[in-house]
C-alpha cells in the first residue's frame, strides 16, 4: 500500500477524520487481527464523527451564544419553578422542528439566559441553524441596518434561522418603528421557524412596554399563544453561586 499518497488524497478530498483514523490504525499493534470490513467501518465512523463535530462547531460559532451552556449542566436543585419534564421535552427539539415558540420569564438572576443558551446549544448539536441576540443589541442592529440600507438582508438572515433566541426582551424600551420591525421579523417566522424569548416581564405587561396596543396585540398573537412557557421564580442563581464560592473559600 502506498501510504503517504493515500493520506494525501484523503486530505485533498477533505476526509480528515478518515485520514487520522487510518494513521491510528497503522500504529496499532492489534488492528491486524481485525477484518477489512471492520477496519473500513471504523474509518467511515471516524469520518462521520469528524464531519458532524465540524458542522456543530460551525453552527455554534454562527449562533454567537452569550455564554457556554448545556442542558446536562442545568441545576434543578434550586427552587425556582423549573420542571425537568418540561426541559426534557424541549431538549428533544421537536418544538423547533414544528416551528413553535418558547418563552422564559422571571426576575433577574434566576437563570433565564443560561436556559436559553443551553436550549440553543442543544439545537446546534441537533443540526439546527441558530442565532442569539441580546434584545437591546438586536434593536441597535435594526437601527444600524436602516441607516445603511441593509435591513432587508438582516430580515432575510433572521428568516432563514431555524431558532432565533432573543434574550432580555423589554430590558430597554425600543422606538415604535423598531417594534413594528420586530413584528415584521416575527411575521416572517410565523409557522416557519422557532423563536425563543427571555424576559423579566410577563406577557400581560407587554402592552405597557410597547405602548401601541395594535402592535402589542400582533406581537403577542404571533409569539405567545400556543408557545411553550417556563415561568421562573425564587432567589438569584448568581447569589446562590456566590454563596457556594464563599463557603469553599
Amino acid at each position: 500500500m502506498l501510504y503517504e499518497p493515500t493520506i494525501q488524497k484523503m486530505q485533498a478530498m477533505k476526509l480528515q477524520g478518515m485520514a487520522e483514523a487510518l494513521e491510528e490504525q497503522r500504529k496499532s499493534a492489534t488492528m491486524g487481527d481485525m477484518s477489512f470490513e471492520d477496519r473500513l467501518a471504523m474509518l467511515v465512523e471516524r469520518q462521520w464523527l469528524w464531519k458532524e463535530n465540524r458542522a456543530f462547531s460551525t453552527r455554534l460559532k454562527f449562533a454567537k451564544l452569550r455564554q457556554p451552556a448545556c442542558l446536562e449542566d442545568v441545576d434543578y436543585r434550586q427552587t425556582r419553578g423549573l420542571q425537568r419534564s418540561i426541559m426534557d421535552h424541549l431538549a428533544g427539539c421537536d418544538w423547533i422542528q414544528h416551528a413553535q415558540n418558547c418563552l422564559i420569564t422571571g426576575k433577574t438572576g434566576v437563570g433565564k439566559s443560561y436556559l436559553a443558551c443551553a436550549l440553543a446549544q442543544k439545537a446546534c448539536r441537533d443540526g439546527y441553524r441558530t442565532l442569539y441576540f441580546y434584545a437591546p443589541k438586536l434593536f441597535r442592529e435594526i437601527s444600524a441596518c436602516q441607516a445603511d440600507g441593509s435591513l432587508s438582508s438582516l430580515f432575510k438572515k433572521l428568516a432563514r434561522t431555524q431558532l432565533l433566541v432573543i434574550d432580555d426582551w423589554g430590558l430597554e424600551k425600543a422606538t415604535p418603528h423598531q417594534y413594528r420591525d420586530f413584528l415584521e421579523i416575527l411575521d416572517d417566522r410565523q409557522s416557519r421557524a422557532a423563536t425563543l424569548i427571555t424576559s423579566q416581564f410577563p406577557p400581560d405587561r407587554w402592552h405597557e412596554l410597547i405602548g401601541d396596543a395594535t402592535v402589542a396585540d400582533a406581537i403577542l398573537d404571533r409569539l405567545i399563544h400556543g408557545s411553550h412557557r417556563i415561568e421562573l421564580d425564587g432567589d438569584s442563581m448568581r447569589k446562590h453561586r456566590a454563596g457556594k464560592a464563599t463557603l469553599k473559600n
